[in-house]
Parts: structure tokens; sequence; C-alpha cells
């Protein structure tokens, strides 16, 4: 049985106060896009050596969601978490005071490790802390924190970096994290871990075969929306003409639409979960292929990258509602798979999609990106098809439900 409060609030306190985590680690990872230039001057570096921290980030971070279930057998999902928020607490004061390259390495390869670390452990958190019937509501709220820190934290770091520096601009996430810190240890239940994990227990769920088909989906996903969304910048700056006032306010605009997307949509994927996850996909990759034919027109630009936008950021919401409905035992297993997935397939788009950037234009990788979006449907569908279930599988899964409750 999970430990909660007899407070109806209780449970909702916490979705925010994790909530307000996911969105001050999400601006620790993504702080130095912005302040790369300044960071290089101060440490006497390369601008390649300072985005080589944006790697190391990463590779901590797919490393750790592979193996955390297992390194943490037995430990308590509340004290897990809050380690987790004190070791981002702790990234932050590193890099902010980071004297050489070794330092702002190290502090980066900490922040990786909770990325890998919370976003795993996510879905499950969720579906131990509120009634399954709102899980996706609960997971929503979750990523409105990350969007909303999309959103804002890039302009606003640069904003804060000219006034009080680099290392000002980091160090302002170290009184929020200490807050978020405060905030989780006076409302996260007790959470003893039930899963016995071994090193394998990530790998081994994708021998279900709509697992795999979800997994590969996901990925499928994620890499068409980063091949197109890493090279939005030079694509509105030599094909829309725009300025940078203007490319500014096309940012937000997409950054604002996704916020409205992430708050919305939890009322879809409870009866439409399914048909959700195929339709953003085929969505998205209709309005790469519009940008492609209407990017040289402002108005149009603006329309449709405000719904991509609206979809693309709320689609996490998605992934992790169907891990949460395809593996209710195995949620931690499959978030670190999952995160590990996602992380892999964010590097290779944008890596790819930049070699079809410079190679032979914006077409070659908008076009990428809907052709991969459009696999991604079809991965999801044809998983749904595999899935299936049984009445006696229905029938325990029912029960499985009732057991978490």
């Amino acid at each position: 049985m999970t430990i909660q409060s007899s407070s109806p609030a209780a449970p909702w306190s916490a979705v925010l106060a994790l909530s307000l985590c996911a969105s001050t680690l999400v601006a620790s990872e993504f702080m130095p896009v912005s302040l790369l230039t300044p960071i290089a001057t101060d440490l006497h570096l390369s601008e390649g050596q300072v985005g080589q921290a944006i790697g190391v980030s990463g590779l901590f971070a797919v490393l750790t969601s592979l193996f955390i279930a297992a390194v943490t057998s037995g430990v308590d999902r509340r004290s897990l978490l809050l380690a987790l928020t004190a070791l981002m607490l702790l990234s932050g004061s590193v890099v902010s005071s980071a004297p050489d390259y070794v330092m702002l390495m190290a502090g980066r390869a900490l922040i990786g490790i909770v990325v890998g670390g919370f976003w795993s452990m996510s879905a499950a958190t969720m579906m131990r802390l509120v009634p399954a019937g709102d899980v996706a509501r609960a997971l929503a709220i979750l990523n409105g924190g990350n969007a909303l820190a999309t959103t804002v934290a890039a302009p606003l770091a640069s904003f804060l970096g000219q006034y009080i520096g680099w290392r000002g601009a980091f160090f302002c996430v170290v009184p929020i994290a200490a807050a978020t810190l405060v905030w989780q240890f006076l409302t996260l239940p007790a959470m003893p871990d039930r899963n016995r994990s071994d090193a394998a227990a990530t790998f081994r769920v994708l021998r279900r075969p709509q697992v795999a088909y979800g997994m590969l989906a996901a990925a499928l996903f994620f890499l068409g929306q980063f091949s197109l969304f890493t090279y939005l910048r030079p694509f509105l700056e030599t094909v829309t003409h725009t300025s940078v006032s203007t490319l500014s306010a096309l940012l937000l605009i997409l950054g604002v639409a996704g916020l409205v997307g992430t708050s919305l949509i939890g009322f879809i994927l409870r009866p439409h979960l399914h048909a959700a996850l195929i339709a953003m996909p085929l969505a998205m990759a209709a309005i790469a292929i519009g940008l492609v034919t209407f990017g040289s027109s402002l108005i149009a630009t603006t329309i449709l990258l405000a719904l991509w936008g609206l979809i693309g950021t709320a689609a996490p919401v998605g992934w992790w509602s169907w891990l949460a409905r395809t593996l209710p035992d195995d949620a931690e297993a499959g978030g670190g798979l999952m995160v590990a997935v996602v992380q892999l397939a964010i590097a290779t788009g944008a890596a790819f999609g930049g070699l079809l950037f410079d190679g032979i234009g914006h077409r070659a990788t908008f076009l990428f990106s809907a052709l991969t979006l459009c696999l991604s449907a079809g991965a999801i569908f044809l998983g749904t098809r595999r899935q299936a279930p049984k009445p006696a599988d229905a029938a325990h899964d029912g029960c499985t439900s009732a057991a978490r409750s």
C-alpha cells in the first residue's frame, strides 16, 4: 500500500512540487545554449568545448536512466527524489563557481544524472501519487513545468547574463532548487520500492511486442521532431527572412502554444490515447510539409509554428501516459528505457538533420522530419494491433489497478 496523506489536496501539492522540479531541471539542462559565448570567454575555452558540456549531460542522462532502477533497488522513492533534487542544487552551485573546464563538466555531469533519474521515475511516481484515472492529468501538470522552462529558460538566461553574468544566471537555479526540495520534503509521501530490479530489467520489457513497437514509435517521433526543431532558427532567418525581434516573437508564440497544448492534452489522452499517439505525428508531418511549402510567408509560418508548439510540446505527455498504461507494474524500468530512447533520438535527430541542412538544405531536413514522423504513427498503429488484450488480460489489468490504489 502507498502511504498518502488523508487530505485530497496533498497528492496534487506533491504533483505541483514535482512540476516545479521539472521546470527547474529543464532550465538547468538548457541554460548553456544561451550562455555559451560568455562561458567560453570567461573560462578561456572554445565554444565547441563549452558545447560538450551540453553533450555530457545527455550522456550521463542516458546511462542513469538505464541503470538507476537496478542501482537504487530497495531505496524509498521519496528519498531518491529528494536526493536527486539536492543533486540538482549541487550542480547549480558547482557550475556557477566552476574555475575551469573540469569543474564545469563535473557540474554538467551531475545535472545529467538528475535528468536521467527524475524522468525515469516520473510516470511511476505519478501513478503512486494520484488515482489511475488522474494519471494523464498529473503527467500533463508535470510536463507543464517542462513546457514553461522550455519557453522561458533560454531568453531569461540570456537576459540575466547581461546584468549578473553567466555565473549569476546559473546560481539563480540554486534557491529555486532549494525551495523545490523543501516543498517535496513536505508533500511527498513515503514510496517504498516495490520492484526489486536487476540491471537487465530495463531491457526485459522489450520482450513485450507492444512495448517494442511503442519504444520504436517514440524514438521515431522524437528523432523526427528534433531533426526539424533544432534548425528552426536558421530556417526562419534564411527562408522566412525574420528579424531578431520577429524571431523572438515567433519562438515565444511557439512556446505559449506549447503551454496551451500541455494544459489541454490530458482531457484527450484518457479516452483516446492511442488515437492521439497516431494523430500527433501525422499532424506534425503535415506541418513540416507546410513549412517547406509556405515557409516564405510570415503569416503562414506563424500559424504553422503555433500548431507545431501546440502538438509537439504536449506529445511527451502522451508518451508517458502510454508508458503508465502499458507497463503499470514496470513503470520505472520502462521509464528508464524511455528516457534513454528519447535522449538518443533527440541527439540523432539533431545530428542527422544538421547533415541534411548543411549538405542539401532545409527542404531535405524538413521532409526527412515528415517521413520519420509518419513512420512513428505507423509503428504505434502496428503496436496497438499487437496489443489486443484477451479478456483474462483485461481482468488482470483491473486487478493491478485496484492493487495500486
